[in-house]
């Protein structure tokens, strides 16, 4: 089932926003600085990609929490913000759960990237 609704969700948005990541993660990439920034937007790739049967797993001990903090403030709370309102906004029909459910899988991992893991 989680194949058939990641096509889906490839199909309708994932692909675009998966390769803006990327291309975000690889500008990044260009400086020394924005490395660590860039790895964690091939995380976010990832998951954009096809979420549905992929889970986060967070830990990472104190340099991950100073750095989610600077995240936090400087990036993470817009988009955790519109990942939770478009998932809200998907929820409210019961087709719409599954993806709304991921939306919100989103919002949380860009809040807090530093020290998380994909699989």
């Amino acid at each position: 089932m989680s194949v058939l609704l990641n096509i889906f969700w490839i199909i309708f948005g994932g692909l675009l926003t998966s390769l803006g990541w990327c291309l975000s993660g690889i500008l990044l990439h260009l400086t020394i600085i924005g490395i660590p920034l860039g790895r964690q937007c091939f995380k976010m790739a990832k998951l954009t990609l096809a979420p549905f049967g992929l889970t986060v797993t967070y830990g990472g001990g104190a340099p991950s929490f100073l750095a989610n903090i600077v995240w936090f403030i400087f990036a993470g709370a817009p988009m955790a913000l519109s990942y939770f309102v478009l998932g809200c906004g998907w929820c409210v029909t019961i087709i719409g759960i599954p993806w709304g459910l991921q939306l919100f899988k989103l919002a949380k991992l860009s809040l807090f990237p530093f020290g998380a893991d994909i699989h």
